[in-house]
């Protein structure tokens, strides 16, 4: 999986604990294909992660450069990552019986502007819940949070 190279040390971390949770993650699936906005998806369903490596890519200009140094690539890395993140954070949600974990109450308040826009993209395109949603916008930029409620309602 692509998607590795990408991750920092705590996001690896994050992964290897959504996979003993008895997760499948996956990359470049057909849904990433069907749809070129996303990053990432959780299947509530079949209990996978699948993180749209090339979705990712082309939405941030990644390039491959032989001599450059690798963070010229700097928004690729934290797009993938915030997006195993986020899918993390629907997959705690999951194992907290299909609920919030926060107390969201407020919380958009806090969102960025740009993350706003992708609330509306995600609440009217996909099934999660306006609530869930906000909870995993915030969490993706908290992999300490997200590693440790994996711990804590996952494991």
């Amino acid at each position: 999986m692509e998607f590795i190279i990408f991750l920092s040390k705590l996001d690896k971390e994050i992964l290897e604990l959504l996979i003993k949770a008895n997760y499948i993650v996956e990359e470049n699936k057909i849904e990433c294909l069907l749809n070129k906005e996303i990053k990432g998806i959780h299947n509530f369903v079949e209990n996978k992660i699948i993180i749209c490596t090339e979705n990712a890519k082309r939405k941030t200009n990644y390039r491959i450069k032989k001599h450059s140094p690798n963070k010229d690539n700097f928004k690729t890395e934290l797009a993938i990552r915030k997006a195993l993140r986020h899918e993390a954070t629907h997959a705690i949600q999951k194992c907290n019986k299909n609920k919030t974990v926060e107390d969201i109450k407020n919380l958009e308040d806090k969102l960025h502007p740009s993350k706003r826009s992708s609330l509306k993209f995600s609440t009217s395109n996909f099934s999660g819940t306006y609530e869930k949603e906000v909870e995993a916008y915030i969490l993706e930029d908290k992999p300490k949070k997200v590693k440790n409620m994996i711990k804590k309602y996952c494991l």
